[in-house]
């Protein structure tokens, strides 16, 4: 008799390398496959799998650090570690087939499929592969990406496939005038949706309230800041709200924006063109990124989908210029996005999925 398969999801370390796992798995549970995820034992990727009541294995993990570090005379031994404690887990869980979304948790959990033979898809939703996958590539049998642009990127033997980038379903589910009921908006006024990741953006956060401080425009702002960035004095400020973390109501916000101030995380920009929401795009400098979300900003206003704008050249007086210009060309902008014709990516995905697991007897 034909046990059901398994498969099982990994990736980490931050939002970005777990929520599009996540908007795989109510799909993946219609197909009649059994989902379980391999996690790290302190990532974030832990929290939001058990918030979300996902069977939850962790594994060690090496950082693969690109700094001076003692530690990185640590990470070979831990990566090591990672895999021979993912090699029996795998076989444990009769694992069919191994999905990972990038981040350095999937190394360990990628080669210890390769080991036992296990079909291994990655997912890069960058322009550019980042190093974890990067580390993966060879030992993959399918490379999914989220821009056609980084097929030509790909080693010459890589098995590349342009699939998008899945999106959660609930972030389609928004509703505009429950989320002006529920932020108490004023329906005369543009919105402007400001987030800046998990942990939010310092840099963002400050030229948005000085923005709100100076006053003198008819802008009205739903403001994500991140954990711990709320600021008592602006609280009650008329046409301004701040949040530290939006969850299932994050879906009216986006229903509720007519413009948006993101970082330049993938998976946000697949969601906005998604939503048809222009966007200013501040990505994460050089300093503190490998140059990812530049690449990814880049990208998304040459397409015509909204406006890049360097951290660097970020004051309240810039953003407000930028807001003023986005929103007076939004439609060009929400055009330009509703001819790049999304796909199902999520079912094309799964689809694969169910192609290439492993039979289970």
């Amino acid at each position: 008799m034909e046990r059901t398969q398994t498969i099982v999801l990994t990736g980490g370390g931050t939002a970005g390398h777990v929520t599009p796992n996540l908007a795989l798995i109510p799909r993946l549970r219609e197909r009649g496959f059994r989902v379980e995820y391999i996690g790290s034992h302190t990532g974030l990727e832990r929290s939001l799998c058990e918030q979300a009541n996902i069977p939850y294995h962790a594994v060690a993990v090496g950082k693969l650090r690109r700094y001076v570090s003692w530690e990185n005379l640590i990470d070979p031994f831990r990566l090591l570690q990672g895999i021979a404690q993912a090699v029996p887990l795998l076989g444990k869980l009769g694992a069919s087939l191994v999905f990972s979304k990038g981040g350095f948790v999937g190394v360990p959990v990628v080669y210890a499929a390769k080991l036992k033979g296990i079909p291994v898809i990655l997912h890069e939703s960058d322009l550019s592969p980042g190093l974890a996958n990067r580390l993966c590539i060879p030992v993959a049998t399918r490379v999914c990406v989220a821009y056609k642009e980084t097929l030509d990127l790909l080693p010459a033997r890589a098995h590349g496939q342009h699939t998008g980038t899945p999106i959660r379903a609930s972030l389609l589910e928004g509703d505009r005038s429950r989320g002006q009921a529920r932020f108490g908006l004023t329906s005369g006024r543009p919105t402007v949706l400001v987030f800046g990741g998990s942990q939010g953006a310092r840099a963002i956060n400050e030229a948005v309230r000085e923005l709100v401080r100076l006053g003198g425009t008819d802008l009205q702002f739903l403001h994500v800041c991140g954990p711990g960035n709320l600021e008592e004095k602006f609280e009650g400020r008329p046409y301004y709200r701040q949040f530290e973390y939006l969850h299932d109501e994050f879906a009216d916000a986006l229903a509720c924006a007519d413009v948006v101030v993101a970082r330049g995380g993938a998976n946000s920009l697949s969601e906005l063109v998604a939503l048809h929401k222009p966007a200013i795009i501040i990505p994460l400098p050089r300093d503190a990124s490998r140059g990812d979300q530049i690449e990814n900003a880049e990208q998304h206003a040459a397409k015509g989908f909204g406006i890049a704008l360097a951290q660097s050249e970020l004051t309240a007086m810039r953003l407000r210029t930028e807001l003023e210009a986005l929103i007076a060309h939004s439609e060009d902008f929400i055009a330009a996005m509703q001819r790049d014709a999304p796909l199902d990516s999520a079912a094309t995905l799964v689809d694969l999925i169910a192609e290439l697991a492993k039979p289970t007897c």
